[in-house]
């Protein structure tokens, strides 16, 4: 056999084996995964009028956690609904005034995905969450003003992923959210997903 056909040949093999080697790849790198994390979650109010005038600014964190599963189509995009609990940061504003939140409920994505080799992805995601809230604020004397949504709002953000083995996928994430009564509101998360 010559050279020039023993490279035919090699080539003939090496195509007829892409699409098998191709379906194996996204096989890897589809399908379900489930995880959970934690983070802190920042809450600020720059000014609550209709509470009182010498309530104006309040800042606080606490810690949040949630539980979430999805499904990879592909290498780059992914969808997934996760249960997010922001804790219920609360602290004075003023001598005399407490203020509270307690957030919770579900938010669906679509999360896209930008693999950096086999070991690291960068990903950015998109959603809705659909939250109960209470935001309240506290006097020295007990009396007590609350604001009570449900509502849902645009929640989005970004982070670094990396794989450990052919499973396990650990995540550093910012996210932001888009929330009735708060002027900002944001979280830090660490995740670890198992992927089936």
């Amino acid at each position: 056999m010559t050279l020039r056909m023993t490279s035919t040949l090699a080539a003939m093999v090496a195509l007829a084996l892409a699409p098998a080697a191709f379906a194996q790849q996204q096989d890897e790198v589809s399908g379900f995964y489930a995880g959970g994390g934690v983070g802190q979650f920042n809450a600020s109010i720059d000014d609550v009028d209709d509470v009182d005038a010498t309530v104006d600014d309040w800042d606080d964190d606490d810690t949040a956690y949630k539980l979430f599963a999805g499904y990879r189509l592909n290498p780059y995009l992914g969808f997934e609904l996760a249960y997010i609990n922001l804790g219920e940061p609360s602290g004075a504003v003023v001598p005399g005034f407490n203020v509270d939140a307690a957030i919770d409920g579900f938010a669906p994505y679509i999360v896209g995905t930008i693999p950096l080799g086999r070991y690291f992805e960068i990903y950015g995601r998109a959603g809705y969450y659909f939250y109960d809230a209470t935001v309240g604020v506290e006097d020295a004397v007990g009396g007590r003003v609350e604001f009570d949504e449900e509502s849902e709002d645009f929640v989005y953000g970004a982070g670094i992923g990396a794989n450990l083995g052919e499973k396990l996928n650990l995540r550093f994430e910012y996210e932001k959210f888009d929330l009735e009564g708060l002027d900002d509101a944001d979280a830090l998360w660490l995740t670890a997903a198992w992927r089936f």
